[in-house]
């Protein structure tokens, strides 16, 4: 009993040293003003077209990981290709990868001077492929061990009944694979809404266009503007709060249901 406490102690300490106190500070310091200041300072016109620009472009993020992160895993689980061990491998890479480096490629590749005559630097599309490429293994490797541990007898049993492979993965595969899914997709939406390094160079920061909620919380500070910069933080913490509860009360229908 006293290891548990001892160790329920040390816990609590370290999260809230490293989570909870820098948190509640950025709340603080973005809401001591009152709820007057802290609105207008979210609501200036740069601010609020940022917020809006990271919070569409996450949702966008998010679904198209869902998908393709989804397709991606069922191709790693089901099929047997040569370098399937190499691809595996590689779907890591944004998590190894510094995330200011991966802006800097993607720059190269569909920048002005685009080896692949694709020019997206400074626009919208270039935020959204940044996003994408940090984002993508978030719904992989959430649906990958689902898709490893799904029985494959109700597949058969199915088939064997006669339900073609749409409607045994309407019935069958998709039910068990849409929590992990959306678990995915609202990990890969919190971390796009705090993305700083992958975007600053491709977006080009243009205000009101490109720039992003965390480049506009960056620009704040070297203004010294740090009460309406603790402000935008505060926005995008509290949308974050409500995705990661979401998620929680899902898993826990997802635990529920078995």
């Amino acid at each position: 009993m006293a290891t548990r406490r001892t160790g329920l102690g040390l816990a609590v300490t370290y999260l809230s040293l490293i989570v909870l106190v820098p948190l509640a500070a950025v709340v603080w310091r973005g809401t001591g003003s009152g709820p007057g200041d802290f609105w207008r300072a979210v609501t200036t016109a740069d601010s609020w077209a940022a917020l809006q620009l990271t919070v569409i472009g996450s949702l966008v993020v998010a679904l198209i990981n869902m998908v393709m992160g989804t397709v991606i895993a069922w191709v790693l689980v089901r099929d047997r290709f040569p370098g399937k061990g190499v691809v595996d491998t590689l779907i890591d890479l944004p998590f190894a990868l510094p995330t200011i480096v991966a802006g800097l490629v993607l720059l190269a590749l569909y920048g002005t001077n685009s080896p692949l005559h694709v020019n997206l630097a400074y626009t919208r599309a270039g935020v959204i492929l940044a996003l994408l490429f940090v984002t993508l293994p978030f719904v992989v490797r959430t649906v990958q061990p689902v898709l490893m541990e799904l029985d494959r007898d109700m597949e058969e049993a199915a088939a064997s009944l006669g339900a073609g492979p749409l409607l045994t993965f309407r019935r069958i595969i998709l039910p068990n694979l849409l929590p992990a899914m959306l678990s995915g997709a609202g990990l890969a939406f919190t971390r796009s809404i705090a993305e700083f390094g992958s975007t600053v160079l491709i977006s080009g920061n243009i205000s009101f266009k490109t720039e992003v909620a965390a480049v506009n919380i960056f620009g704040r500070i070297e203004n010294d503007q740090v009460t309406a910069a603790a402000a935008v933080s505060t926005a995008l913490l509290v949308v974050a709060f409500v995705v990661l509860a979401g998620l929680d009360l899902l898993q826990r229908w997802a635990g529920r249901r078995g």
